[in-house]
């Protein structure tokens, strides 16, 4: 893997993601790399592809958390073993002693005692090579380095990772008024991917986000609508290493290709919030994602809101990561109610998703095209809840909750003659 060797050199890739995104990842790369092979395990996909291909897939994946190049790989028993390991790397033809490393250690059932010690002996082997080859080492840097590495341990094999990425590829560059508990971007794009939303009026219509935070899943739906790149806005780790370097003007002509095949939406996107605060980090954040123009914000509650109004015959979408478990307590109308004797009482969001289900049946069922709504869940009995039956469900994490994503179709009747529902597992 030399800086001389061939543009059109292929290598080994593994593209990591949250757990139960890996489908959804495997349909995603097939776009943007098509014919390609793909791989689907458990935590990513595996694939082969140029440097080229790396280039295209930093840029343009929403689903992916990293794009990492396999160097090798190999049995190990203890750290030495990791050294010799790392050892059989040219490493020069990635750095000079100039440029900077970092090593992180991901390990499943690895017999080691330490992991912090199997960092540091790649680390020693890095450095070793550099000098051996230069008489200089290159320094360690924690946060920004020019080579980030990373060392996979499963029981009995090792594997290193070159990251081409650099920062998670969840962070797009725009995102910088946040909530209480912000939503990933990859996983605001996850829950679009998993309705099968692609911003047309044939593939889920209008969007709307009434409980928006600081407006993750709104931003990323403008952009995905307008055909834009989800990392033009940022910064990756291959644009500082060695291989690369040839393949500059290359990089610029992708970013504009790129750049030239954005447009205006197709569909309306709405969104809103409770807090009127989280509107204006949504706005703002909007704003710096260069699709501000395409989503109308609102202040309001969720369960008081009319529906938008939308052009004759499109359906919409409501997509939402309402308030649950670790993340935020409700507010708005569900955290007040009146009982039986007409006194105020507080509520700790258990009256939230009926009033809901209330609301969506007054307002929602109106427009002849439908409104389909797609939830993110941790409680299992949501439906139960909510007094509606979901048409689908579909597993996915919110990174350590283990969540479903239900689907309702808010058609007239729906709540009265729901049909069968059933859990839909990524295969």
């Amino acid at each position: 893997m030399a800086a001389k060797e061939s543009p059109k050199t292929v290598h080994q890739l593994f593209l990591s993601c949250a757990s139960g995104v890996e489908r959804l990842l495997d349909e995603e790369v097939r776009l943007i790399l098509p014919k390609t092979h793909i791989e689907v395990l458990r935590g990513g996909i595996a694939l082969k592809s140029d440097l080229e291909g790396v280039m295209k897939l930093n840029l343009e994946c929403r689903l992916a958390q990293r794009v990492m190049i396999e160097l090798t790989s190999g049995g190990y028993r203890h750290e030495d073993d990791i050294y010799a390991l790392a050892r059989t790397i040219d490493w020069t033809e990635w750095i000079t002693p100039a440029e900077t490393i970092r090593v992180d250690t991901v390990a499943r059932h690895s017999p080691l005692r330490s992991l912090n010690f199997a960092t540091l002996r790649v680390k020693d082997a890095i450095c070793d090579v550099l000098r051996d080859a230069t008489g200089e080492r290159p320094s360690v840097d924690t946060r920004f380095p020019d080579l980030p590495i990373i060392l996979h341990l499963s029981e009995f094999d090792a594997t290193l990772y070159v990251d081409t990425s650099g920062e998670p590829l969840f962070k797009r560059g725009w995102r910088e008024d946040k909530g209480d508990a912000p939503l990933k971007e990859t996983l605001a794009a996850a829950m679009l991917a998993a309705a099968g939303w692609k911003g047309t009026p044939e593939t889920g219509g209008a969007l709307h986000d009434p409980c928006c935070g600081s407006g993750t899943i709104a931003v990323e739906a403008a952009q995905i609508a307008c055909g834009m790149a989800a990392g033009m806005q940022r910064r990756f780790a291959f644009e500082k290493q060695l291989p690369f370097v040839p393949l500059r003007g290359r990089w610029q002509a992708i970013k504009q290709a790129a750049k030239d095949r954005e447009h205006a939406p197709a569909v309306p996107i709405f969104c809103s919030d409770v807090a009127f605060r989280m509107v204006d980090f949504a706005r703002r954040n909007a704003e710096r994602a260069g699709v501000a123009q395409y989503i109308q914000f609102n202040g309001g509650d969720a369960l008081e809101r009319p529906a938008p109004e939308l052009p004759e015959g499109m359906p919409g979408t409501i997509m939402m990561n309402p308030p649950y478990g670790e993340r935020i307590e409700v507010r708005g109308k569900a955290a007040h109610y009146r009982d039986a004797g007409g006194s105020e009482a507080r509520d700790a969001g258990d009256d939230f998703f009926p009033r809901l289900a209330a609301h969506w049946k007054r307002a929602y069922t109106q427009n002849p095209a439908g409104w389909t709504a797609w939830l993110l869940c941790p409680d299992m009995k949501l439906p139960q809840q909510m007094r509606l039956k979901e048409s689908r469900r579909f597993p996915m994490w919110n990174g350590p909750i283990e969540c479903r994503m239900f689907r309702f179709d808010l058609v007239a009747g729906s709540a009265r003659t729901p049909k069968p529902g059933a859990e839909i597992q990524p295969e």
